[in-house]
C-alpha cells in the first residue's frame, strides 16, 4: 500500500472570492438554530411555534397530485424536458396572465418555465451582471429595502451590488422612483451605466402591501427613462383578501412589454412549495435572457410536474381553491392582531396588509434592535420570528410573522407571550 504524503487540498483556498465569506440563506440559518434548541425549549414547555418561513401549511388540492400520478404512466414522462418548458406548459401560462391580467403574452417568445421564481430571479441577475469584486465597478440592481432577503444573496453571488430603494411607511411603502434615483445614485455620484435593472415586489414580502396600477406605471416610465430592466417578482398575486386589493401585473401597463419581466410562481397561492414550479413572462430578450442562463444550469422541470402545472393554472376548481384558502389566511391575519391587540400593540397604526399571509410589526420600544427581540422570542416562549433586517437594513423597528399556523397554535402564541410578559408597552 503506497502511503499518500501529498497535503490535504485547501478549498478555502480555492472558493471564489465572491463566495468565500458569505453566509446561508437567512431561513436556514434560522431553521438550524430552532432546531438546535428543541430539545431545550420542548422540555420547558416551549415547543417551537414557527411564525418565520413563507410558506403554506395548507394542503395543496388533491386533483392536482391526482393529475401528477396520473402523468407519470405516460410515454416518454421520464425523459427530459426542456430549459423554456413544453410549450403546452407555456402555453398554460400565458393563458393564466390573460385570464387573470388581461395580458396578452405570446406562449413561445415571451414565456419561460422556472423551477420556482427564485431561481429565475437568481438567474435573471446572473444574466444581466458582469462580475467583479470591486465595489466601485459592480453592476447594480435597484431592490426594494426591506425585501425578499434572496435578492441580495443572489445579487451579491453573481458579483453585482443591490442598491437599496428604501420602503416606508411615510410614503406607504410606495416611493418616488425619481426621489429614489437623485438620493441614491444622482447624490452619490455613481456612474447611472451600472445600473441594470430595478426589481419591484408588490403585494410585498415582507410587508404585504399592495400596489396600484398607478405605481406600476411609475415603474415603467421609471426604467423606460433611465434604460433600464423593470423586474416585478408578483409571487403574492393571488394571496388577496378582498377585490379592490387585488393585484395587479406591471405588463398591464402600456409599453411594459419594450422593458419589463414578471416572475411568478405557484408555490404560494397553490401551496406548493416544494414542487418548485414557475414561470417569467415578459419582455422577449429579458426571456430569452433567463432561458440562456437556465441552459447552463439545468434540463427543464419534470414532465410529469408541468402536466400538473397546466391544470393548476387551467381549471376553474383551482381557482376556487385559492379563494378559498384566502379567506383562512385573513382570518389568521384577524387572530394575529387581536392577540397583538391584547398585549397592546398599536394595531391601528400597523395599517395591516391586505394581501399576502405577512405581517409586519413594529417592535416594543425598550429593544434596541429588532435581532434582540427575535432572540428573546425564541429562546423564552418558543415563538420563532424573522428579524426586520434579514430583509434591509430599512427594516430595523420590525419583526415579520407568517401567518400559516393553525388557529390554536396562533393562539398559542400570543398565550405564551402574555404568560411571559412580551407585551408592547411594559
Amino acid at each position: 500500500m503506497t502511503t499518500n504524503t501529498h497535503p490535504k487540498v485547501d478549498v478555502d483556498a480555492l472558493t471564489s472570492e465572491i463566495w468565500k465569506n458569505r453566509e446561508e440563506y437567512i431561513m436556514f440559518r434560522i431553521g438550524k438554530q430552532v432546531a438546535d434548541l428543541t430539545d431545550e425549549l420542548t422540555a420547558k414547555g416551549r415547543a417551537p411555534l414557527k411564525l418565520s418561513i413563507g410558506a403554506p401549511t395548507i394542503p395543496a388540492p388533491q386533483a392536482i397530485k391526482d393529475v401528477l400520478i396520473a402523468a407519470l404512466d405516460e410515454p416518454g414522462i421520464d425523459m427530459y424536458s426542456t430549459t423554456r418548458g413544453e410549450l403546452t406548459y407555456r402555453q398554460a401560462c400565458a393563458d393564466r396572465m390573460k385570464s387573470r391580467f388581461g395580458v396578452d403574452v405570446d406562449a413561445k417568445d415571451n414565456v419561460c418555465a422556472l423551477i420556482g421564481s427564485k431561481e429565475g430571479l437568481g438567474n435573471m441577475f446572473r444574466g444581466l451582471i458582469t462580475p467583479s469584486l470591486d465595489p466601485d465597478k459592480q453592476d447594480l440592481i435597484m431592490i426594494p429595502d426591506p425585501g425578499y432577503a434572496s435578492y441580495v444573496d443572489s445579487i451579491e453571488g453573481a458579483g453585482g451590488k443591490a442598491l437599496s430603494i428604501p420602503l416606508n411607511k411615510e410614503d406607504n411603502y410606495l416611493p418616488n422612483l425619481d426621489d429614489v434615483w437623485e438620493a441614491q445614485v444622482v447624490a452619490k455620484g455613481i456612474d447611472p451605466k451600472r445600473i441594470k435593472a430595478i426589481v419591484v415586489n408588490y403585494p410585498s414580502n415582507p410587508i404585504g402591501v399592495v400596489a396600484p396600477l398607478s405605481y406600476f406605471e411609475h415603474t415603467v416610465a421609471f426604467a423606460q427613462k433611465h434604460g433600464i430592466l423593470a423586474i416585478s417578482d408578483n409571487a403574492y398575486a393571488d394571496m388577496y383578501f378582498s377585490p379592490e386589493a387585488k393585484p395587479h401585473s406591471i405588463l398591464e401597463v402600456e409599453g411594459a412589454m419594450d422593458c419589463a419581466i414578471e416572475f411568478h410562481t405557484l408555490s404560494k397561492p397553490y401551496s406548493l412549495t416544494g414542487w418548485r414550479l414557475g414561470y417569467c413572462a415578459g419582455n422577449k430578450k429579458a426571456v430569452d435572457l433567463v432561458a440562456l442562463v437556465k441552459s447552463t444550469m439545468d434540463s427543464g422541470i419534470f414532465k410529469a410536474l408541468q402536466k400538473a402545472g397546466i391544470f393548476t393554472l387551467t381549471d376553474p376548481a383551482i381557482e376556487a381553491y385559492i379563494q378559498e384558502t384566502a379567506k383562512i389566511y385573513a382570518h389568521s391575519q384577524k387572530v394575529t392582531l387581536d392577540g397583538l391587540a391584547s398585549l397592546g400593540w398599536p394595531i391601528a397604526e400597523m395599517n395591516p396588509p391586505k394581501a399576502t399571509f405577512y405581517l409586519w410589526v413594529p417592535i416594543p420600544a425598550r429593544y434596541k434592535n429588532c435581532v434582540d427581540f427575535a432572540q428573546d422570542l425564541l429562546k423564552t416562549s418558543g415563538i420563532v420570528v424573522v428579524p426586520g433586517t434579514a430583509f434591509g437594513p430599512n427594516g430595523e423597528g420590525f419583526i415579520r410573522l407568517s401567518l400559516v399556523l393553525p388557529e390554536q397554535q396562533l393562539n398559542e402564541v400570543f398565550v405564551r407571550m402574555k404568560q411571559d410578559g412580551f407585551t408592547f408597552a411594559g
